[in-house]
């Protein structure tokens, strides 16, 4: 097999190929991370000096959406979804496509949510900070290639590099927030495993049971600072319909906008409720 230009551009071109609304863009290491035009570096939203200017976009959609102003904290929890939705995926996917875990510092990336092109926002990566392979990968023979020696310690290595970008940037949101520690991290868990496991479906239903799986092991509920487990289940409908679903750790905080509707995962949501929801979405 040829050794690919990095460990992660054919995981992110895939991404992009699947879903357009998003894009990612690989910087070499003399490359700047880009500047003005709604970009933002992530090493400011962590230290809280562009947390202002982010979520400014969020209040002006809910205005817009729902005819109304969130509550502060509210509006804080929808920013931080729509940036690590995104960003978990520049490491899981990756590793699930290639068994190639990236280490992304906040220092390594910036996010544009303003980019015409891009309904999700642009993402500019600099990938320089290495990454870990499995033995028979031949992108271990690529400057910053880190050898483990199985899938544990391949999934252990995901935890860590979500871990290591996600912690310093629930730090700067969490005052906004009002949540603290296993309620971040609890969202944190959500982002994993939703971001993911929505892609993996853009591949295919075999993909996405695959994701299920995967999903699974790499969050079986005991990895701290991680606050619950991928908790998938499959409710029966009326019709004996079989209906894949998820307990969300995390509360998304939709409901302060609309009570009337809830998300099918969330934990707010009663069987019957989710039941209906999951039907009216298959249809």
């Amino acid at each position: 097999m040829p050794v690919p230009r990095s460990a992660t551009s054919d995981a992110y071109s895939r991404l992009t190929e699947v879903l357009p609304s998003l894009g990612v863009t690989e910087l070499g290491p003399e490359d700047p991370m880009p500047t003005g035009s709604g970009w933002i570096h992530t090493a400011d939203l962590a230290a809280g000096v562009a947390l202002d200017s982010f979520l400014a976009w969020d209040d002006a959609q809910i205005l817009r959406d729902y005819e109304q102003h969130a509550r502060p904290d509210v509006t804080a929890t929808f920013g931080l979804h729509r940036y690590a939705w995104p960003v978990c995926l520049l490491i899981t996917l990756p590793w699930f496509l290639h068994r190639r875990v990236p280490r992304l510092p906040v220092t390594h990336v910036s996010y544009n949510r303003t980019a015409p092109d891009y309904a999700m926002g642009h993402l500019a990566v600099r990938p320089t900070a290495g990454f870990a392979c499995l033995p028979d990968d031949p992108a271990a023979a690529l400057p910053g290639a880190r050898v483990v020696p199985d899938e544990e310690a391949l999934r252990a290595e995901v935890r860590a590099a979500v871990a290591e970008h996600l912690e310093p940037v629930l730090d700067g949101f969490g005052p906004r927030m009002r949540r603290r520690g296993r309620a971040l991290w609890g969202m944190a868990t959500d982002e994993i495993v939703e971001s993911l496991w929505y892609v993996a479906g853009l591949f295919g239903e075999h993909e996405r049971e695959r994701a299920t799986r995967e999903l699974e092991l790499l969050l079986p509920g005991s990895t701290k600072p991680y606050a619950g487990s991928a908790a998938f289940r499959v409710l029966t409908g009326p019709n004996g319909e079989s209906l894949p679903t998820r307990d969300r750790v995390s509360c998304c905080m939709f409901y302060t906008l609309r009570p009337e509707d809830t998300c099918a995962g969330c934990p707010r949501t009663c069987a019957s409720d989710r039941v209906s929801k999951l039907l009216a979405t298959a249809s």
